[in-house]
Formats: C-alpha cells, structure tokens, sequence
C-alpha cells in the first residue's frame, strides 16, 4: 500500500511537472506574441510621432514661407513700378505672378536687364529693393536646402522663378555696381 501512495504520489508529481512544463512553453509562446506586437506598437507610434513632428514642420514652414513670400513681394512691386512691368494674369500666388511677369518680359525683351539696371543706378530705392530681395530670397533658398531632407522642394524653388528671377537681379544689380 505504502509502495502505491509512493507510485501515485510520482505519477501525480510527474503529471503536474508535464502540465507545469506544457503551460510554461504556452506562456513563452504567449509572451514572445506579446512582445512582437508591442514592438510593432512601439514602431508605428514611433512612425506616428515622425509624420506628426513633418506635417507640424511643414505647417511651420509653410506659415513662414507665407510671410517670406509677402516679404519678397514687397520688394519686388516698387521694382515692377519701375521697370515698368505687370504681373501675370493667372490663379497663382501674387509672388508667382509677379515674378513671372517679369521673367516673360526678360524672355520677350532682353532690354528687361538695362532698363533694370539703370533703375537700379539711379534709383537708391530700387537698389535697395534688389539687394534686400535678393537677401532675403537666397536665406528663403538655404534654408529650404538645409530642412528639405529629399532636396525635391528646394530644387524646384532653385530651378523654378525663384531661382531665375536670382540670376535676373543679380546680374542687373552686378552690372549697375561695375558701372560706377
């Protein structure tokens, strides 16, 4: 009898340690589930925050490229007075159609440049629009170069208007400066 209780006692302990180790492996299985999914959590919050933290800089910079575009629209309205040139007649923003304008007018009519850079030498305003424009437009240009991380919008303001109309001022304001 003493030998039974021994042998059932055994086969009990043996029983409960299979069962033990049958839902410890379960519980690993569980856990390791556990922790992919939350790993996965963690990167999408993670990939979240990224889009949250780009779309609230593109938010910011887009208020800033506002404020910038007035800026540089300010300088060029006098210049367009001047040289006597209107913007474009389209849907786009007001510095768009300005500069546009004045980049046709330079590509139906070459004299665009002197006729700018008289004004510009005799005109103390106007030199003064040009060089703060031109300030102004290269800093808006570095700095979309340096927080545009895949180079596409800032390459499109460099080779776009923006860009052109730099070239534009930049040789009026060079050639009214070796006339002195």
């Amino acid at each position: 009898m003493e030998n039974m209780i021994i042998a059932g006692t055994i086969i009990l302990c043996t029983v409960c340690s299979i069962i033990s180790l049958f839902l410890l492996i379960n519980f690993r299985k569980h856990i390791r589930e556990i922790t992919k999914t939350l790993t996965y959590q963690y990167n999408l919050v993670v990939k979240i925050q990224n889009v949250l933290k780009n779309k609230s800089s593109i938010n910011e910079t887009t208020d800033k490229a506002e404020i910038i575009y007035q800026d540089l629209l300010q300088d060029l309205i006098p210049i367009m007075a001047a040289i006597d040139i209107m913007p474009r007649t389209t849907s786009e923003h007001p510095l768009w159609r300005a500069l546009g304008g004045i980049m046709d007018e330079y590509a139906k009519n070459p004299f665009v440049l002197e006729k700018l850079r008289r004004t510009i030498k005799l005109d103390s305003n106007i030199a003064h629009n040009v060089g703060h424009y031109l300030n102004r437009a290269n800093m808006f240009l570095q700095h979309m170069s340096a927080t545009d991380t895949d180079g596409i919008l800032s390459t499109t303001f460099t080779d776009g208007l923006l860009g052109q109309s730099l070239t534009f001022f930049a040789q009026a304001q060079a050639l009214a400066s070796t006339d002195k």
